[in-house]
């Protein structure tokens, strides 16, 4: 997970569970970069950060952007998703904008788009759904009795 900002504290831990939950499973690095902070547009702000998302982005990654215009993914396709990334044997990197999103051309540049639904989410709860949707996408693969 490559992500724009720090999650506040409330967040952090609900992240941190999940994540010490994925763990059972497999590997997930958190890379955080800075929020683009007083830009003069919005999208010059965008810009900033998907620089600095991109530095982040493991060589040879599986690149996908959580995207509201992505294709939305039912747990059980994204478990199928995680079974082929593991098969592919690459690293996958996925990007979370900041509070005004990612910027159309990096996430034109991605391999995937995930779409969490229409709902407008915070950022930072976004990062924690994810985390939670790894998670049950996992405990499917596994046949753990966490998916119902």
């Amino acid at each position: 997970m490559i992500a724009v900002g720090r999650l506040r504290p409330a967040c952090r831990d609900l992240a941190d569970d999940y994540i010490r939950r994925i763990g059972r499973f497999g590997k997930l690095q958190e890379r955080e970069c800075r929020e683009a902070g007083k830009a003069s547009t919005i999208e010059a702000g965008r810009r900033q950060e998907a620089t600095r998302l991109r530095g982040l982005v493991a060589p040879g990654s599986i690149v996908v952007a959580l995207d509201r215009a992505g294709e939305p993914w039912t747990s059980e396709t994204l478990a199928r998703r995680l079974d082929e990334w593991r098969t592919a044997g690459r690293p996958v990197s996925l990007l979370l904008g900041g509070s005004h999103g990612l910027d159309p051309a990096l996430v034109d540049g991605c391999d995937g788009r995930w779409s969490l639904g229409p709902l407008t989410l915070p950022h930072e709860l976004a990062r924690v759904i994810v985390y939670e949707q790894l998670y049950r996408g996992f405990t499917i693969l596994h046949r753990t009795p966490y998916h119902k």
